[in-house]
């Protein structure tokens, strides 16, 4: 008796298998309408694709919430505000969503620096100009919005809590669930080929694992901050975050994009001392870029465990 009452509510297996439905449900729905399916002739950022997309993915994730909640309120005899606790709903702890930001801009620093300095993007989002631009188009909203909260309520909300419920340790469920996260990615290599059709298959196949590699890692970064913050919104801010900064580049000479101080009326005598001086501080601007892209590494290693620590954890993670 006391064994069975130790058993865990779901097995490894449903879980798995969940995962897997939820995943298909969450990508399938793309490619069985005309509407929102890719081709050479219409592209996955076409604003009506986009819009399409995001009303499937809306249907996709409300039933899978339906879902979830069902079996973890009967199977699994959750209490409500237990359930709403597991799938980091309540309470939301507004220090930990800061100090989840700020533990992501710390590893950001480097592409931080090279936007707002290097670029001279600092007083656009002083005047919030860049807020507006990015949201001001379909492509901003799927990126910023629409993405990061259906995928942070499926990937991290729904799943993870389904196999904290199994006999899986929360180190195992780190390392596990994002591999749901980053399949579900797989499917751009299709859309890729289909509408670029002369690209060769070796650099297509490429592309699509470095995409896989990328989001499966930042799965770990996102399920290890949801299970030690036990807050949803913080993982989804994050995960808007790094859609925003993009891949931090690790090689190559960092340059502004317009010259410092507004483009300078030059003779033929003096064009090649400018440029000279251009690539002379472009070397500097490099230099700094990536000793801040080390120390933002560094200072993120270093600030894991201390800005992820709340006492809404949803489990231990070690």
């Amino acid at each position: 008796m006391n064994t069975e009452e130790a058993l865990p509510p779901f097995s490894i297996g449903f879980a798995g298998a969940l995962s897997v439905a939820y995943t298909v449900l969450y990508v399938l729905p793309f490619y069985l309408s005309s509407t929102t399916r890719p081709s050479p002739a219409l592209s996955r950022d076409a604003p009506s694709v986009i819009r399409a997309r995001m009303r499937f993915v809306s249907v996709s994730v409300t039933l899978a919430t339906v879902v979830t909640i069902y079996l973890l309120a009967t199977r699994a005899r959750v209490p409500r505000l237990e359930i709403l606790r597991l799938l980091g709903w309540y309470p939301i702890g507004i220090i930990e969503i800061v100090k989840s930001l700020l533990l992501t801009a710390i590893l950001f620093a480097g592409p931080l620096f090279e936007k707002a300095v290097i670029e001279g993007a600092w007083k656009e989002w002083i005047q919030g100009h860049g807020l507006h631009e990015s949201l001001s188009s379909w492509i901003g909203w799927r990126n910023y919005i629409a993405g990061p909260v259906s995928e942070e309520i499926l990937f991290r909300s729904l799943l993870v809590p389904l196999h904290l419920l199994t006999t899986l340790s929360p180190t195992r469920v780190v390392l596990l669930t994002p591999l749901y996260f980053g399949i579900a990615h797989i499917h751009h290599f299709y859309e890729f080929v289909l509408t670029h059709p002369h690209t060769p298959l070796a650099p297509s196949i490429i592309r699509s694992l470095i995409q896989f590699t990328y989001t499966t890692i930042f799965g770990w970064y996102a399920t290890f901050l949801f299970l030690r913050t036990g807050n949803v919104v913080a993982v989804i801010l994050a995960h808007t975050f790094c859609n925003w900064a993009g891949l931090p580049r690790v090689w190559g000479r960092v340059e502004p994009r317009v010259a410092i101080g507004g483009p300078a009326t030059r003779g033929k005598e003096d064009s090649e001392s400018e440029e000279s001086k251009m690539r002379k501080g472009s070397w500097g601007w490099s230099i700094a870029y990536y000793v801040l892209l080390v120390a933002g590494a560094v200072g993120f290693q270093q600030c894991l465990w201390s800005l992820t620590e709340s006492p809404r954890a949803l489990a231990k993670v070690e």
